[in-house]
């Protein structure tokens, strides 16, 4: 898969996508922990696991909007 992307793209390029791949996976894996850890009633929170599952971006943008909301809260000590 590297050596397609590489052909396909060139090295530099390459190396953006990649990166840009694994950051999306790391902040997809926090969004789905901090999407779990949260208490909710039973039928909301299997919504929410199984939206942070089926559609990828969901947790990132969760994740983005929750830091947003703690920088406010932080911001009004």
């Amino acid at each position: 898969m590297l050596e397609s992307l590489y052909s396909y793209f060139g090295f530099t390029a390459s190396l953006v996508v990649s990166l840009f791949i694994f950051l999306f996976f790391v902040f997809w894996m926090a969004g789905v922990a901090g999407i779990c850890s949260r208490k909710r009633p039973v039928h909301r929170q299997a919504l929410f696991i199984s939206l942070a599952v089926f559609i990828p971006p969901y947790p990132v943008v969760w994740l983005i909007s929750e830091m947003i909301k703690q920088k406010r809260e932080l911001r009004n000590l």
